[in-house]
């Protein structure tokens, strides 16, 4: 119903203009066509004045409106060193060409308006003026050049790779309908290859090459967090179709296109916590983020800078946008700390880990070193006199006291740091599940401690320091019910008695 009332409109005015059409001609008719037509010439003459005032206003006020939102002008100035050169060739730009576009326009309709028909008045035949030549041609090529030679400086610094040794975060960031797989490198700070026939929706979504070792220690986070004035180089890919790793407040934006991997590098200049004080001095930020809670944050305490697909790239290209964290260098080392490798997560140990008939890779031996030197150093730095350190990577032969062959590692750790602290005094505590004889047990557990000591004192720690003493299944940290829980029993435990 409403699209025939509006067809309806359409078709009055339509019939209108027609009638104000034959009424005109007929007025023309009456009054003498002459006359007519340079009344006509007046009053359109008139209104394109008009028409160029309100024309020039509009812009001007539109752009002043939107300069913060959508000109990246006020709270959104660029957040990376690069964008802070694009924005002021932007800015070069838009006053040379602006200038020429309010002139332009201003003698275009006041000529309109200056020259319109007139019996009285006759035209000037001009056929050449070479100096006339040479400014209009002059002028353009001048200013032309210096923005083109401008434009390529700043080009050739933006998109300029990183030289080699030279200190950079390198990640890569995979784009597919409808999400983005961002990777880091672990430790080495290399990125793994991949290949496109590895993939595996379910266990290899990239198609990274196990066999290669560069690839045990990277990670797959499920945001994008950066350290402030760090160089970044990211490799960009794409699985399917046309994407774009476009980050608008850094200024970055670069196809991702499937079989042609590109990259981009930058450094981020403004952490998110910095960003969103800036805005905060800006009254259209100073409302709530949420108008069904006027009680809740404001819109600046909920800013995140994020990275979006500026492509269209399918009906849920929405969904690709992601959160950037970029925080300073001490919580960034925090955060690294907190990931986890992909492949010793999802890869070690199954079917596909070209290395599951290896104990111990390398970087699990240097993993497990740092969680018990950490263990190790909070309690030795604690105020508390005293404490327990169960030595998780101590293992035995089932229903033995043999050490495992992987144990040595964890007690050569353990040795390192008892030689570090030479004042401490400690006891080796061992531990069983109920499963069997309680004697046996208890018996079980006294001789593995004492292997465990006898272990220590061939690395060189005294046997003044240390005491062996085992358990049996006397003290118990989970239920035996559970396989879990009797796993969980079955330990040995390094308790401070000293220090």
């Amino acid at each position: 119903m409403l699209g025939l009332i509006i067809f309806g409109i359409i078709a009055m005015i339509a019939v209108i203009i027609v009638q104000l059409s034959k009424v005109s001609d007929l007025a023309s008719a009456i009054k003498g066509e002459e006359t007519s037509k340079l009344r006509a010439n007046n009053r359109t003459a008139f209104w394109l004045v008009i028409f160029m005032v309100v024309f020039l206003v509009f812009c001007v006020v539109s752009a002043l409106y939107y300069k913060n939102s959508m000109l990246g002008y006020g709270p959104h100035g660029a957040a990376s060193s690069h964008g802070v050169e694009l924005d002021g060739i932007f800015n070069t730009t838009l006053i040379i060409t602006g200038i020429v576009f309010v002139i332009t326009q201003i003698l275009l309709f006041w000529f309109s308006y200056k020259y319109r028909e007139d019996k009285n008045r006759k035209a000037t035949f001009f056929a050449h003026s070479t100096q006339l030549e040479l400014v209009w041609t002059g002028i353009p090529v001048i200013v032309m050049t210096y923005l083109v030679v401008k434009g390529l400086f700043v080009w050739n610094a933006t998109m300029a790779d990183v030289k080699p040794g030279e200190n950079v975060i390198d990640i890569e960031a995979t784009g597919y309908q409808f999400a983005w797989d961002i990777r880091y490198p672990g430790a080495d700070g290399k990125i793994g290859t991949k290949n496109f026939r590895l993939i595996d929706l379910a266990t290899n979504p990239l198609g990274q090459d196990w066999s290669d070792p560069k690839n045990i220690d990277d990670f797959m986070p499920t945001e994008i967090v950066l350290p402030v004035n760090q160089k970044v180089r990211v490799g960009i890919n794409s699985k399917d179709v046309l994407h774009n790793f476009y980050l608008p407040h850094f200024r970055v934006k670069m196809d991702a296109v499937p079989g042609l991997p590109t990259y981009f590098v930058f450094t981020p200049t403004m952490t998110t916590d910095d960003y969103r004080q800036r805005l905060k001095d800006y009254p259209e930020y100073q409302v709530p983020a949420d108008d069904t809670d006027p009680e809740g944050p404001q819109r600046w305490e909920t800013f995140d800078y994020e990275l979006a697909c500026a492509e269209l790239c399918g009906k849920g290209h929405y969904s690709m946008r992601k959160v950037v964290r970029i925080v300073s260098q001490e919580e960034y080392d925090l955060w690294l700390q907190q990931q986890s490798s992909y492949y010793l997560t999802n890869i070690r140990g199954t079917d596909v880990d070209p290395f599951r008939d290896d104990k111990l890779l390398g970087i699990e031996i240097e993993q497990r070193k740092e969680e018990l030197t950490t263990q190790f150093t909070e309690l030795m730095e604690s105020d508390v006199e005293s404490g327990v350190i169960n030595l998780e990577n101590v293992f035995f032969e089932s229903g033995s006291s043999a050490l495992d062959d992987v144990s040595q590692y964890e007690l050569e750790n353990v040795a390192n740091l008892l030689k570090k602290y030479p004042n401490v005094n400690f006891e080796l505590s061992g531990h069983t599940d109920s499963q069997g004889d309680e004697s046996a047990n208890l018996s079980l557990s006294q001789s593995r401690a004492d292997q465990v000591a006898s272990f220590l004192r061939g690395l060189g720690t005294s046997s003044d320091r240390m005491k062996a003493k085992g358990y049996g299944e006397s003290a118990p940290v989970e239920s035996n019910d559970t396989a879990e829980g009797r796993q969980a029993n079955r330990r040995t435990e390094l308790k401070i008695i000293s220090k």
